[in-house]
């Protein structure tokens, strides 16, 4: 079902729910990865896909960052399987002895994998987390149109959007610019920064925390989810913002995952993107800033969205507030920089986060978690 709204491809693919009496020929229980590019496809998100990519589209993406037709597209989205199906097969896909789909097969192809590694992650180092992802996937690809049946059981943390849905309140809240956060660790007080200065030019802010599959090192969800309740239920105007999951999977990707996110919250609805230092990234395989890099390679007709780059903030001691290095005269002896591992390092020590990292709040669910 196609529906017109402002998108990269100026409308939205969405699957309905029907009815399908057909008989499957095999079921297959799809993993979490899966999962989420299912419903990000079936949903909208990531339109103008209307299911899975075919070898074209594929080898088209892995090659040039394009669709098979030019439309920027980073990340190949792909349904893997360990058999090769007879094309004309009807392929039912469950998740927990639900019956979400089925997915008739036009095309079964191998991967070319040294490629896609390289292009999607930069890297074949099986250490990075999207890399071993990929590796363990299955030995054939599948594609095919999708009948969905049933409605993902997904809204777990109570606050699902579908692109239709935060479209329609961004409307009804008469916001004329939105700006997107993408995040998939707890928001502390340099977050916090970059939401402010962006609420100050722009009508309202989507939080949309990534929900899907991630490291296992990674704080697990409904703990982000309850970190950033009560953050914006203490430091946020209410009516300026809205709290929304992102059921993608994370892929760890860096630029071409930033690409990625950028695109799908222009189908969700928003004018705006904010993009950080290491935007998606893990370890040390992407350069600070090659996620914002990336965007400026682009042309101007590929994306709508708007992006905003934000320099690396901190609370300067000197400054007595979060800064960044462009407002911030002071040497880095003043500024209080904690990373992601120190962070889970000193919950699980049970040594408290400073007041000028992380508002006390969300220091409790954090410490409650790890406790």
């Amino acid at each position: 079902m196609t529906i017109p709204a402002h998108g990269i491809s100026g409308t939205l693919k969405v699957a309905p729910i029907i009815r399908d009496d057909r008989k499957v020929d095999t079921f297959i229980e799809v993993n979490e990865r899966q999962l989420a590019d299912l419903i990000m496809i079936t949903s909208g998100g990531y339109s103008p896909l209307e299911t899975f990519m075919d070898e074209r589209d594929y080898i088209s993406v892995i090659k040039e960052g394009r669709l098979s037709d030019s439309t920027l597209w980073p990340i190949p989205i792909t349904f893997d399987v360990t058999f090769a199906p007879e094309v004309g097969e009807i392929l039912g896909l469950t998740n927990a002895g639900r019956h979400l789909a089925n997915l008739t097969v036009t095309q079964v192809f191998e991967p070319q994998t040294p490629i896609e590694l390289l292009s999607t992650f930069g890297t074949d180092d099986p250490a990075h987390p999207g890399v071993a992802a990929t590796l363990s996937r299955g030995s054939y690809l599948v594609t095919g149109p999708i009948a969905l049946l049933a409605e993902p059981n997904i809204d777990v943390y109570g606050h699902y959007l579908t692109p239709v849905e935060s479209r329609a309140i961004f409307k009804m809240s008469k916001w004329k610019s939105v700006v997107a956060f993408q995040t998939r660790n707890p928001i502390h007080r340099a977050h916090e920064y970059l939401h402010k200065v962006a609420l100050e030019l722009i009508d309202g802010l989507l939080i949309h925390p990534l929900v899907g599959a991630t490291k296992d090192d990674d704080v697990p969800a409904d703990v982000r989810m309850e970190a950033y309740r009560v953050l914006i239920d203490n430091y946020y105007p209410k009516d300026r913002v809205l709290l929304a999951t992102y059921p993608a999977a994370m892929r760890y990707a860096g630029p071409k995952e930033a690409l990625l996110h950028a695109i799908s919250r222009q189908n969700y609805g928003c004018t705006h993107f904010i993009v950080g230092r290491d935007h998606a990234g893990v370890g040390n395989y992407y350069d600070t800033y090659a996620a914002q890099e990336a965007f400026d390679e682009l042309s101007q007709d590929d994306l709508k969205i708007q992006i905003i780059k934000f320099e690396h903030s901190f609370f300067c001691k000197k400054c007595e507030g979060v800064v960044s290095k462009r407002s911030c005269p002071h040497h880095s002896d003043h500024h209080l920089v904690l990373s992601g591992t120190k962070v889970r390092q000193m919950l699980r020590d049970g040594t408290a986060l400073p007041s000028q990292f992380t508002r006390a709040e969300v220091a409790k669910v954090l410490e409650e978690q790890y406790r």
